[in-house]
């Protein structure tokens, strides 16, 4: 039975080498698979899904013009495929997600996405609050805080190291930027803790 998964964490938790991870034991078993990823998420090249730890693969690109449901059967009927997996699920638009449960639904293909929960300042990604109300079932990767405790929050970084309080939700970017830590060095890091 087809079903829509989200994979989500912070960043730097392991999600792509997940992705890749499951899409290679899906091609191992002989069957072929689908790998969509953010179009303007190019860290690792144009149309390329890439993990920290060194392992890669090319991928289909979506923006926020994307017919999603249209993309994907379009590429059902030209090269069958058993799955689809998609990073950087946070970047869908709610009506993209939408899409992605019509394929489910009415083409009965199981989907994978990958992503953030939340943001830099503790806020769902558009894609991610859609997800989180639309998929059949949904899985935490975890990593954790230089504490030890599970890290799910994310602080984005200037040069020199200091917790940014704003700007844009999305500014792409990697180690250098961003830092996964749990609630309470989050908040930390905002200046959110009470003088005691």
């Amino acid at each position: 039975m087809a079903k829509l998964y989200f994979h989500y964490s912070t960043m730097n938790a392991g999600k792509s080498t997940v992705l890749l991870q499951a899409s290679h034991n899906y091609r191992e078993r002989g069957m072929h698979t689908y790998l969509l990823t953010a179009r303007f998420d190019n860290r690792a090249g144009a149309g390329k899904i890439a993990s920290r730890i060194g392992i890669e693969a090319d991928a289909d690109t979506f923006d926020e013009t994307s017919d999603l449901f249209a993309q994907i059967r379009d590429q059902l009927a030209a090269d069958p495929f058993t799955c689809v997996f998609i990073d950087e699920a946070q970047f869908l638009t709610q009506d993209q997600v939408w899409q992605l449960a019509r394929v489910v639904d009415d083409l009965k293909v199981p989907i994978m996405c990958y992503g953030l929960r939340v943001d830099f300042q503790g806020h769902l990604f558009p894609g991610s609050a859609a997800l989180l109300a639309l998929a059949d079932e949904m899985r935490e990767v975890r990593t954790i805080c230089h504490c030890g405790k599970k890290a799910t929050m994310v602080v984005r970084q200037d040069e020199q190291g200091n917790a940014l309080r704003e700007g844009a939700q999305v500014q792409i970017g990697g180690n250098e930027t961003y830092v996964s830590l749990c609630r309470y060095h989050w908040r930390e890091a905002m200046d959110d803790l009470p003088d005691c």
